[in-house]
């Protein structure tokens, strides 16, 4: 696959990683505001789509901690301080999920599911309020299977959601690979869906010994665990259907899939998972830059990634847009790669968002 054109005849790998090693002007266009604080605006026709973009259901944000691995920025947030700052730094779009309530969303009991459905239905009321600047990625209970289909169709058939948004394991020590998921995969490549993977720090490492924030270093680890997980169960084989999206720029996985590759394990089975070997089946997966555009992950995620399976993403509110958005102008990146990145890529995956 090196050096190959994508499907829409966007950038070469060779373009990509030569446009990371430039010096001259970066594509996007740094401006100040009013109050001097620099923002940069896209070159891409029609503004950013953010594919990582949260939104706090009222009750369940971080004022009350948001479950496990919550960070404990969004405890102001509200929909207009959203669209405010998507004005700011040139998104047009924001594709809503849920996040940092993993022990409130995957407790495995009826609470939780409750607490799936009202998340879900305040994203799709913040969708139909705002049908042009919101999508959804609805949530399901990943612990509790049954609930699981029941929110699917209900996401799909009743919310119109855009995809769906599971953790990067249950909250009970599995990964989405296990066996125990199929019928959760089986019904989302019927559906064609979209699928947005986000961290969650996992029962066995957290509250660990080594005097760091969980999400420090367990966020982007259990993001390779996840990958590896459906790798090695053949998610992404047996289900062609379905486009899985991983945030923070794949995490530590493209700096470490050439170990993957000779780990993988090899019987009759495995094999049959792997037609066109280990990589390959990793570059299925679409990658989102949000809090991960600083040069190191770039450099990785751009050398391992297919260059039409790159998205825009922020994290906000957990996260400050500047965090992702102002390191872009430093890139080098010429604005053929950025447009791709902060939009047409985007426009492919959802096209009801095509300008």
């Amino acid at each position: 696959m090196n050096d190959r054109k994508s499907e829409a005849g966007l950038i070469s790998r060779r373009e990509a990683l030569t446009a990371l090693g430039l010096t001259t002007a970066a594509a996007t266009l740094g401006v100040r505001d009013l109050s001097g604080q620099f923002v940069n605006k896209s070159t891409a026709k029609g503004g950013r789509i953010d594919f990582h973009h949260h939104h706090v259901p009222p009750g369940m944000g971080p004022a009350g901690r948001g479950g496990r691995g919550g960070v404990g920025r969004a405890g102001n947030w509200t929909p207009e301080l959203t669209l405010e700052q998507m004005e700011k730094f040139d998104i047009s779009v924001a594709i809503l999920s849920m996040t940092q309530m993993g022990d409130i969303l995957y407790d495995n009991t009826e609470k939780g599911r409750a607490a799936v459905r009202k998340g879900n239905d305040y994203g799709a009321k913040l969708m139909s309020d705002h049908p042009k600047r919101f999508g959804l990625f609805t949530g399901v209970p990943l612990p509790d299977i049954n609930g699981v289909m029941k929110e699917i169709e209900y996401g799909f058939d009743t919310l119109k959601a855009d995809g769906v948004g599971i953790y990067t394991n249950d909250n009970q020590s599995r990964w989405p690979g296990d066996p125990y998921f199929d019928p959760m995969w089986q019904e989302l490549n019927r559906r064609n869906a979209i699928v947005y993977i986000h961290p969650l720090a996992p029962p066995c490492c957290t509250n660990l010994n080594d005097s760091v924030p969980t999400a420090m270093n367990e966020f982007d680890f259990d993001i390779t665990r996840a990958c590896t997980s459906i790798l090695a169960n053949g998610v992404l084989h047996k289900y062609p259907n379905l486009k899985i999206i991983i945030p923070h720029s794949g995490g530590t996985m493209p700096m470490i899939a050439g170990r993957i590759k000779d780990r993988y394990p090899h019987d009759p089975k495995h094999d049959e998972y792997i037609p066109n070997g280990v990589i390959a089946e990793l570059q299925k997966f679409y990658i989102d830059i949000a809090h991960a555009s600083f040069p190191y992950p770039m450099a990785a995620m751009m050398k391992f990634a297919v260059p039409d399976h790159i998205l825009f993403g922020t994290d906000y509110p957990f996260e400050p847009i500047e965090s992702t958005a102002n390191e872009l102008p430093h890139l080098g990146l010429t604005a053929k790669v950025m447009r791709t990145i902060e939009r047409e890529n985007g426009e492919k995956l959802l096209p009801r968002f095509k300008v």
